[in-house]
This record gives structure tokens, C-alpha cells and sequence, in this order.
């Protein structure tokens, strides 16, 4: 028989399992794109305000819950009620339709990559329709395709995400080690020039945000950029002498993650000039990894001496790599992320919320609710790629709405974490948090740190560029699948309770 402490892991186990649930190698060009080398400062805040005591959160939580079926609604069920539970769980439900909305248009970029070497998908035009509305189209089959092979239940395409997670894994060493070389070669001189580091880790090349409050905004970003760690929770009865080694890893991987994602920002600045590379109106932050990625082949290539020719072979051959990894990456999430949300709100929240035939489980998949995901996903992409001609504002559009509609729901669970830390009916196996004075301190910053973050960055499109349909689509998006969930709960209660 095998000792079960032998299962159990280890410090550094723990810190490469949250590492790979949290680290996202596209927040690194995204992040240069937006803010250049002033990104740092905020990935940093990320950690401190967000990252490290939210972590601890979810790990409280997910030992106290660990019995539990219903995932984060058992969470806030138990410690508020079920009416707010319903509202947050529905909210980060809905994240993840926006977040397939998203994905679905933006798929095509990685393939193309992958296939041509460059991104043309601004050249998608095809008789009366234009480029943005042919992705739009596209994304719609897209969808159509998952959620049908999605619902018999298939389990390969797990193999297909474990191939792209290692090779986006590759695409950081690459990143990081052909920036340093190219940087060595160049004899220590950066394409993007450091002159005073103050000013530098401040002020963006980026016309965009050169105002305090657009600035404040991309906070945001640097917020969701640390997502994912709800996953954090369930680690901690599987982790060997939990109440040290949780906290020491939660702590290395915060620490760890934000030099890998200071490290990645400012290595791009060995090889790319903000203005030369990325000031280009056919560049956004869906494009821009694969951007980012064949000036690095190119860059480095012709510091070994390759001729000019060669080196954008190079550049063109790396482009491919990161586009197929990414896609391959995307892909496998797409097939899980189609299902795996849906499935826990249906499965987590009381039985009559939801009519009999959508909780209906075949091949174990609520099909019948899959299909109806499908006809809402489609329905958005329609109507946003239908909205406009600009094939780069629509996909920053896309990135904001994910951005705010997946950290919102963070501060649901945050703002419900004093309510469970004073509910001592509740049995505590793990806690980090002593006292409710701590836990209260805690729940503030990250509440104030998410909420200030998802205000400002609503806000700006419409005071700064006067981009009022931007701030409608980012802020009112989350708002109207509030006041969904408060319906449906409200039906619930009238027929039910």
C-alpha cells in the first residue's frame, strides 16, 4: 500500500501547479503593447493588492468547502446566502460566455500565424462583407463545431491542450533567452531605449494611455493577467503540511510569476522599438503576440549575421510556432470552457432555477443547455462583429469586455469572505487568516484594488477618447447579466420557496 503522504505535494510541485493555473504568456506582449515598460510597476501592484491575498482567500474557502458539489456557489451560499451565491456565480458564468465570444473571433489570428506567418485576417473581406464580419461569421461556426463535438462527450482533445500548454511553456523560454541574446549581441543596446528609468516605468509609448486615469485603467489588465487561482483552493488538502507550505508557495509563486511577467515585459524591449514595431494601425492586442514573436526571430537572427532575407524566414518560421501553440492552446480550453462552467451552474445551484430538459445530463453533458449557450454566443458575436468595420477596435473591444467580466465576480467571493470568516458553523481546517480584523483588511484591498481597477477602465474609453460604446459594452455587459441572475432568482423564489 502506498503511503499517502507520497501523494501529497510538495513546495515545489505547489508552486509549478499554481504557476501553470495563473501564468498566461499573452499577457506579456499585450502588456508591452499597452504600456511598454510601464506595464512593470502595475503587474507588480497586481501581486501585492490582488494576487497573494486573494489566493489565501480561495484557499480558505476551498478547504472549508472541499465536500462541496456546487464549486463557488456552495462558497457564497454558505456564507451569505443563496440569492447573492446565484448573482456572483451566474456573473462568472457569464464571463465565460464573453470570454467565448472573444475566442471564437480571435481563434483565426493564431491560426493564420500558424499557416501564413503573419496575421491577415484583415484581409478576410469577401464579396459585400468585410473582414470583421466574415471572423464574426466564422466565430459562429466555430462555436457551432464545439459545442456539437463537445456534447458526445469526447475526451481527446485533453491530449491536444496538453500539447499546447508545453508548447506555449517553450514560447517564454524562447522569448526570454532570444531577448537576452539578441541583447548580449547588440552589445547591451536596447531597441527600445531606457533614458531615465522613472520616467520609463511610467509614462507608455502608447499614445492611448498617457493620462493618469487611461494609466489607472490598464490596471486591469495586469489584474486579469493574475486569474485563474480560484483553482488555488482546491490545492490545499492535497499539498504535505498545508499551513506552511501553502502560504510559503502561494507566496514564491506570487513572487516568481511577477518577475516572469516583469522579466517578459522588459526583455521585449531588447528587440522591439514601440514606434517602429507596434504604433502600426493594423496591431492589437489580439495580433500582437505573433508580432512580438517574429521580430524576436528577425531581431535575433540578424545579430548572428544572417542576411536580411534569411533572418525574416526566421522571423516568419517563429510567427508559425507561437501561432500553433497558441491556437492548440485556445483550442483545448474552448472544448473544456464550453461545458465545464455551464455544467457547474447547472449542477451547483438549486434544481428548480432551471427548467427539467436543460439540467438533463447525456454522454454526462447538459446538451440541451449547450445548445441554447450556443444560440446566445452566436447571437453576440453577430451582433458585435456586425457593429462596426474596424477589425482592430473590435478586437480590443472583445479583450475589454473579458477583462471586466471575468474579474468582477472576483470581487463577489471577496466581499463574502468576512461573512464566512464570522460564520463558525463552518469548520476551518485551514486558515491563514487569524483574525477577523485581518480578514477584513484583506477583503478591502483586493474589493478596492478589482472594483477601482474594473471602474477606471470602463469609464476611460468614454472620458478620454469619448468612446461611448465601449464604455456601454464593458460596463453595462456585466450589469445586464446581473439583472438577469436577480430575475431568474426572483422567478425561482416566487415558484419554489
Amino acid at each position: 500500500m502506498i503511503n499517502q503522504t507520497t501523494k501529497k505535494l510538495t513546495l515545489s510541485s505547489l508552486v509549478l501547479m499554481i504557476f501553470t493555473s495563473v501564468y498566461g504568456f499573452a499577457n506579456i506582449p499585450r502588456a508591452f503593447f499597452l504600456m511598454g515598460y510601464a506595464a512593470i510597476p502595475w503587474y507588480v501592484l497586481g501581486a501585492i493588492a490582488f494576487f497573494i491575498p486573494y489566493a489565501f482567500m480561495m484557499a480558505e474557502y476551498g478547504t472549508a468547502f472541499k465536500e462541496e458539489k456546487g464549486g463557488i456557489y456552495s462558497w457564497m451560499e454558505r456564507s451569505v446566502g443563496p440569492k447573492y451565491a446565484f448573482i456572483g456565480t451566474f456573473m462568472w458564468y457569464a464571463s465565460y460566455l464573453i470570454w467565448q465570444v472573444s475566442v471564437s473571433s480571435s481563434i483565426w489570428i493564431p491560426l493564420s500565424n500558424a499557416i501564413f506567418g503573419v496575421d491577415r485576417t484583415s484581409e478576410l473581406g469577401f464579396g459585400f462583407l468585410n473582414a470583421t464580419q466574415v471572423i464574426g461569421i466564422l466565430g459562429v461556426l466555430w462555436v457551432i463545431l464545439v459545442t456539437v463535438v463537445s456534447s458526445k462527450g469526447i475526451n481527446w482533445i485533453k491530449k491536444v491542450t496538453s500539447v499546447g500548454g508545453s508548447a506555449v511553456s517553450m514560447l517564454n523560454i524562447v522569448l526570454i533567452l532570444g531577448g537576452f541574446i539578441t541583447l548580449a549581441l547588440n552589445r547591451g543596446q536596447f531597441a527600445q531605449p531606457i533614458v531615465d528609468l522613472a520616467s520609463t516605468l511610467t509614462h507608455s509609448p502608447n499614445p492611448r494611455y498617457q493620462t493618469p486615469l487611461s494609466m489607472v485603467s490598464f490596471f486591469t489588465y495586469a489584474i486579469f493577467a493574475y486569474g485563474g487561482i480560484e483553482a488555488v483552493g482546491g490545492l490545499v488538502d492535497q499539498t504535505n503540511k498545508p499551513e506552511v507550505t501553502f502560504p510559503k508557495g502561494v507566496s514564491i509563486a506570487a513572487i516568481i510569476i511577477s518577475i516572469g511577467y516583469s522579466l517578459g515585459i522588459f526583455v521585449i524591449g531588447t528587440f522591439i522599438n514601440w514606434n517602429s514595431v507596434l504604433a502600426g494601425s493594423n496591431v492589437n492586442t489580439a495580433n500582437v503576440t505573433y508580432i512580438v514573436m517574429q521580430n524576436l526571430g528577425f531581431e535575433l537572427a540578424r545579430a548572428l549575421g544572417a542576411t536580411n532575407a534569411f533572418a525574416l524566414n526566421v522571423g516568419a518560421a517563429l510567427a508559425r510556432l507561437s501561432g500553433l501553440a497558441m491556437f492548440l492552446a485556445l483550442t483545448g480550453a474552448y472544448f473544456t470552457l464550453i461545458y465545464s462552467p455551464l455544467k457547474q451552474l447547472i449542477e451547483g445551484t438549486p434544481n428548480g432555477l432551471w427548467p427539467k430538459k436543460w439540467t438533463a445530463l447525456k454522454n454526462n453533458m447538459p446538451v440541451y443547455a449547450m445548445y441554447l449557450q450556443c444560440l446566445i454566443v452566436s447571437i453576440i458575436i453577430l451582433l458585435v462583429s456586425f457593429g462596426g468595420d474596424n477589425a482592430s477596435e473590435f478586437f480590443n473591444m472583445l479583450v475589454t469586455m473579458t477583462n471586466v467580466a471575468m474579474t468582477i465576480p472576483y470581487m463577489f467571493l471577496s466581499i463574502a469572505f468576512p461573512l464566512f470568516k464570522r460564520n463558525r458553523s463552518i469548520r476551518r481546517p485551514f486558515v491563514v487568516y487569524k483574525s477577523n480584523g485581518f480578514a477584513l483588511f484583506a477583503t478591502i484591498i483586493v474589493t478596492l484594488a478589482v472594483g477601482l481597477a474594473n471602474v477606471f477602465s470602463i469609464i476611460e474609453p468614454a472620458i478620454a477618447q469619448g468612446n461611448y460604446l465601449n464604455t456601454i459594452l464593458s460596463g453595462g455587459g456585466p450589469l445586464l447579466f446581473a439583472i438577469i441572475a436577480f430575475l431568474l432568482y426572483r422567478r425561482y423564489e416566487k415558484n419554489h420557496v
